[in-house]
């Protein structure tokens, strides 16, 4: 048989030209669009219409599906970036215990104002009904008059830095496009970060001049109202010890004179009857005590003496925490700089260390300064009217920019 015959018939074979190929792949796809569109697409069709009306019946609510996306995401961050370090893992791994601490401090933050409302207002209501009227009654016109204008005067700067401090806004970045310096952009708003601000988690945005997130004041301290928080904390420590102080006598005469009427409720009163009262018949028999009647302590003296207890050991507990904070605060300031900006430091401190250099912070202008700045103080006046006595006037600058102290451009922290 020749290469040209067919093997089963003999023939031989015919070439087919171009144009009969051509319209015999036409007619292939006719054939084949024809049967998907009768049949398969028919199937395909029914099979997504069934798997969608599943997918509608049994769908997740939202709440549930964000957050199994987002465990989702955070597993694949410690696998997707080649940088990775324990120091990612430990960030992704404890990211959702850092947003529930977040989440509860965010909306327990009314909560933690009202509890130092209340707190504040049972010691100063103890003061008036229980102290004022042992004061009067007891101390000379001299020693009356410092406690009722120190007392006053102290409760006064208490309740006013406190309002300011919980109302006032710490201030916030422009979210537009300014002419201001930045250092950064913000990875969470996306927005350029001036000098010394930071973002917070609780607040969910940037605070100029960010110093902390206060659950106790329910708001940020930052550039506008770090002042408040401080002379807040300043004159609650001197109102604390104050209390301690001058309450410390009464404290002392208050717990033994509840401890000496325990032990006379306990103690069957009475006088012992021996030798001639017995034989006399005095008392019945088998009584060896002459029954006398009980001390007179009334329930309003046993609570006069329970709440000078209460206010003792709450303020001198308060006074303490309160003191040490105080002083931790006030060293920073005298530092120029804020909580965030310490740790901050204590790094670049120990980073140009190994360098062979020596860091110095831009924004400390001597502690004379810092604190004239901090309190706003332009002159000597402003020592008694706008720190010694109530004051609401601006912080010095806008906390967009600020003035650095002229060091080398490479100590400069970025």
């Amino acid at each position: 048989m020749t290469s040209g015959q067919n093997k089963f018939t003999g023939k031989k074979k015919s070439k087919l030209t171009s144009s009969e190929i051509h319209l015999l792949v036409l007619a292939f796809y006719k054939c084949r669009m024809r049967w998907c569109s009768s049949s398969a697409f028919h199937l395909l069709r029914c099979v997504r219409l069934r798997l969608c009306s599943r997918r509608g019946r049994n769908r997740l609510p939202l709440w549930i599906r964000e957050i199994w996306a987002y465990m989702r995401l955070l597993a694949k961050s410690l696998y997707v970036n080649s940088l990775t370090d324990s120091d990612v893992v430990f960030d992704s791994v404890f990211e959702p215990v850092f947003l529930t601490v977040d989440y509860i401090t965010r909306w327990f933050g009314l909560v933690f104002v009202c509890l130092v409302v209340i707190l504040t207002s049972s010691i100063v209501v103890i003061a008036y009904v229980v102290l004022l009227p042992l004061i009067l009654n007891t101390y000379s016109p001299p020693w009356i008059a410092w406690h009722v204008c120190y007392g006053h005067w102290n409760l006064i700067m208490i309740a006013f830095h406190y309002y300011k401090a919980a109302n006032t806004s710490p201030g916030y970045p422009p979210t537009e496009k300014h002419d201001g310096p930045v250092v950064s952009v913000c990875k969470k708003c996306i927005i350029p970060k001036p000098a010394r601000t930071h973002h917070c988690g609780i607040c969910n945005r940037c605070i100029l001049k960010m110093d902390h997130h206060c659950p106790w004041l329910n708001n940020c301290v930052g550039h506008f109202n770090h002042r408040y928080f401080f002379s807040f904390c300043l004159f609650m420590t001197l109102g604390c010890v104050y209390c301690s102080i001058s309450g410390r006598n009464l404290f002392l005469d208050a717990y033994n004179a509840l401890e000496r009427f325990k032990h006379l409720e306990l103690e069957k009163p009475g006088i012992p009857v021996t030798g001639m009262g017995l034989l006399i018949g005095l008392l019945p028999s088998g009584q060896t005590h002459y029954q006398t009647p009980a001390p007179p302590y009334t329930f309003k003296d046993k609570m006069i003496h329970k709440s000078i207890i209460y206010m003792w050991v709450l303020t001198s507990t308060v006074g303490v925490a309160l003191g040490a904070l105080t002083i931790w605060h006030a060293v920073l300031i005298s530092r120029g700089e804020t909580s965030i900006e310490r740790h901050i430091n204590s790094k670049e401190t120990k980073r140009m260390a190994k360098w062979g250099k020596v860091y110095r912070n831009p924004f400390n202008y001597g502690r004379l300064n810092n604190w004239k700045i901090f309190l706003g103080v332009e002159k000597r006046s402003h020592w008694v009217t706008r720190v010694l006595l109530p004051s609401a006037h601006p912080p010095h600058g806008d906390g967009l920019t600020w003035a650095v102290y002229p060091v080398k451009k490479d100590l400069i922290p970025v």
